[in-house]
């Protein structure tokens, strides 16, 4: 056994990788093909059976700026030698006919909105802010990462086989089993360290695709002001709201370089 650990460290460490532009080092168990091709049909199953709203100028705002900040993220990949990285993403947005405060990523690309948090997004910079945090998960592949960090606490070695091997069972059942593949769709919980990273991606996209970034403050004011069932159970999974606002606020101006000379950052600063 002693002889096996350092192999296996060995081996998590090459399924270590970085996340753009932050840098922050992630475990990562799972192909993207594999996890995209899981995540696309839990999509469709949540088209299949969520209705999609009737609201064409507020569908439109939705795909238009999800359009436009995922084409600021791969010009910045291009221009980074990342494209490899989204060479298997297909994006799409779509805006649900649901009464609650609430929007998510799925892997590969598939944003969903509900129609719930127009209020609080009032306006097309507003829909920037969660599409962009929204992107910011796909992008940083952290549905990929919370997926390996389970699988790694529940099959401990046994994962190593998926590693070396590809697809698997274990794989395909872990990720069948959190987003309900074959039965309801629930959706995987981001840390508060990937809430916070996305927030901090989120404002850096937007803010290359023309939209200010300063929104994102105001967005998250209006979020507290509203203590409501939906709100809360939306906020739930997030960090406090006076800790993301305070961290929104610092990283407000480096974003607000982007956008105001329309640079890309470097890969990795």
């Amino acid at each position: 056994m002693k002889k096996l650990i350092p192999i296996l460290l060995a081996m998590f460490m090459l399924s270590c990788s970085s996340v753009m532009m932050t840098g922050r080092r992630q475990l990562n168990l799972v192909s993207d093909a594999e996890l995209n091709q899981l995540s696309f049909a839990a999509y469709k199953q949540l088209k299949d059976s969520v209705p999609m709203s009737t609201d064409r100028t507020n569908t439109a705002m939705v795909k238009r700026v999800g359009t436009n900040i995922a084409a600021a993220v791969e010009k910045y990949m291009r221009e980074n030698g990342l494209e490899d990285q989204i060479e298997n993403f297909q994006w799409e947005y779509n805006l649900f006919k649901i009464n609650q405060v609430n929007a998510f990523a799925m892997p590969g690309g598939k944003i969903a909105v509900y129609d719930g948090i127009l209020p609080k997004t009032m306006n097309e910079t507003g829909m920037a802010v969660v599409v962009g945090h929204e992107i910011a998960h796909v992008v940083a592949r952290h549905s990929a990462e919370r997926y390996s960090q389970q699988v790694a606490a529940q099959y401990g070695g046994a994962i190593l086989g998926a590693v070396i091997g590809g697809s698997s069972a274990v794989v395909q059942n872990g990720v069948g089993l959190l987003y309900g593949i074959g039965g309801q769709l629930m959706l995987l919980k981001y840390s508060r360290n990937q809430e916070y990273e996305a927030d901090e991606l989120g404002l850096y996209f937007m803010a290359m695709a023309g939209y200010n970034p300063n929104e994102a403050v105001y967005f998250w004011e209006r979020m507290t002001k509203d203590n409501s069932k939906s709100v809360s159970d939306f906020m739930s999974t997030h960090p406090s709201d006076e800790k993301r606002i305070a961290r929104l606020k610092q990283v407000a101006p480096k974003a607000m370089q982007y956008y105001k000379t329309g640079l890309t950052p470097t890969a990795g600063k």
